[in-house]
């Protein structure tokens, strides 16, 4: 038995779970949060048998795309006495954080 932690976008979330589900899959939704963009994330996590492993891994690359956005970085001042200018930084997120964990008890 494997534990499976994906970590995905929120826009992607309703989705992928539909497919897991549609798979025959039962999957648990954790909401979370990121320290970086500090935007919302969820947290699946599904336990399955090693053999269908591969299976829950192939749909969770299906639907969970990365993108691209602009967030505002702020550019440090060159000199003393000016003040930070943000300036658009283009980034990607979105994707999958994927954790496969063996299960000893369940």
């Amino acid at each position: 038995m494997k534990l499976i932690f994906a970590i995905i976008s929120d826009e992607d979330a309703p989705r992928l779970m539909a497919e897991v589900n549609r798979a025959g899959f039962r999957v648990t939704k954790l909401n979370s949060t990121g320290g970086f963009l500090r935007s919302g994330n969820t947290t699946l996590m599904t336990v399955v048998d090693e053999k269908s492993t591969q299976d829950v891994l192939d749909i969770i690359h299906a639907n969970s795309k990365s993108r691209k956005t602009a967030i505002n970085a702020n550019m440090p001042p060159t000199t003393i006495g000016t003040s930070y200018v943000p300036y658009p930084v283009e980034v990607t997120i979105g994707g999958a954080t994927v954790f496969v964990v063996p299960v000893e008890y369940f």
